[in-house]
């Protein structure tokens, strides 16, 4: 799948099963559902949407081990060069970052930075609304310097609208664990599929004929409006007032 299809997967993934998984204990960090009993209450509108930005960019993590995927040329040389690293711990594309192990692994990451590590959760926060927007293709048709500034502004300004509304992020290593994998299942939608059970050399894969081809006309034309209309009923279902 191409990143757009990614990071609106991860978004609906989000917006789909955090009001039930945010009662899980330590996700939460207010009180709103011991009060209410009510999953749905367990979020702010703030953390649902800060929540569904944030997946979709965690579901760009797995490709970080393609040099020339949209996570690679998103912060230039910076993460270029990361992205060359991980492709050879990873064994190239669609390898041990393509697997449950890896989601699970960063989900527990992001968790653990997020409890002991402020500036380090910030940062991370930061990065995946950067990608998000990035993959969702913000920016300046043909410009990458304008859509870099246009990137680094935006993130900026909604990185300050979540603090000044006091979104906290208990639940980021839900976020990033669920965005990573989204985005195996997704690749395991498309022909060429994904070693899932990594160290485990098998890949789980849709047949040729069915599986969806990247970047193809169904995947541009088809898939992308329908994931993009899926986000707004989404939206509407979870944030219009009953």
């Amino acid at each position: 799948m191409m990143g757009h299809s990614h990071a609106m997967t991860g978004a609906i993934a989000w917006l789909g099963l955090a009001p039930a998984l945010a009662a899980i204990p330590l996700l939460n960090e207010s009180s709103r559902y011991i009060d209410s009993g009510i999953m749905a209450a367990a979020l702010s509108p703030a953390e649902l949407i800060a929540g569904a930005l944030l997946c979709a960019g965690a579901a760009m993590l797995p490709d970080l081990d393609h040099p020339h995927a949209t996570i690679a040329q998103t912060f230039g040389p910076v993460t270029w060069g990361l992205s060359k690293v991980v492709s050879w711990l990873a064994g190239g594309h669609r390898g041990m970052t393509h697997s449950l192990a890896f989601a699970v692994a960063a989900g527990f990451g992001a968790h653990w930075l997020a409890e002991r590590y402020p500036i380090g959760r910030d940062v991370l926060v930061v990065l995946l609304i950067g990608l998000a927007l990035r993959a969702i293709g913000i920016g300046i048709p043909r410009n990458k310097l304008g859509s870099a500034m246009v990137n680094i502004g935006l993130t900026a300004g909604l990185y300050a609208v979540f603090m000044s509304l006091g979104v906290g992020y208990a639940w980021l290593g839900l976020a990033v664990g669920l965005g990573c994998l989204v985005h195996v299942v997704g690749d395991c939608m498309t022909e060429k599929g994904c070693p899932v059970l990594w160290p485990m050399a098998a890949r789980f894969v849709l047949p040729w004929k069915i599986g969806i081809k990247t970047g193809r006309a169904f995947e541009q034309k088809v898939l992308a409006p329908i994931l993009s209309v899926a986000i707004v009923g989404l939206l509407f279902l979870r944030l219009a007032p009953i």
